[in-house]
């Protein structure tokens, strides 16, 4: 619902808040650097440029855990997409994708590679966070009635 204070002020555009479309892009391009690195690690010669840690996390790499790579990051991207276009069903696919990440931290934890600070905040935990708040961040803005 647009507030007169809310239009005087040019806090709103397209009827939500500017903020809303700075964090959606930021996450949409998030996501799709995500897309970008799975491409990247189907290839074996950009594969071979990466560090003995990241090559850990794709050697031997089950169908499963692909999948749900695929998933956690295709699934982001639609997600940040359906968001951007103020679609609810975000949320939904924004859960499929966190299923995909839960399932990739599994495996990535799983294979035993002792991973710096860096590499465990980054690999493992930043995706985890960014996949729980875009789930909140979607059902929050649906709650101000900007995605219906």
């Amino acid at each position: 619902m647009l507030h007169k204070e809310d239009v005087m002020s040019n806090k709103l555009a397209g009827g939500v808040h500017w903020s809303f479309w700075v964090i959606g892009a930021v996450a949409l391009l998030w996501s799709a650097g995500g897309v970008i690195n799975y491409f990247m690690q189907m290839d074996p010669d950009v594969l071979a440029t990466y560090r003995e840690s990241e090559r850990a996390i794709v050697d031997g790499r089950p169908v499963w855990a692909t999948g749900a790579f695929a998933l956690a990051v295709f699934g982001g991207a639609i997600g940040c997409v359906l968001l951007l276009f103020r679609k609810s069903t975000a949320f939904y696919v924004f859960i499929a994708s966190l299923l995909g990440v839960g399932a990739t931290t599994i495996h990535t934890v799983g294979i035993g590679f002792d991973f710096s600070l860096v590499e465990i905040l980054g690999i493992i935990l930043l995706p985890l966070v960014v996949a729980v708040f875009l789930i909140w961040y979607s059902k929050w803005t649906e709650s101000k009635d900007w995605i219906g």
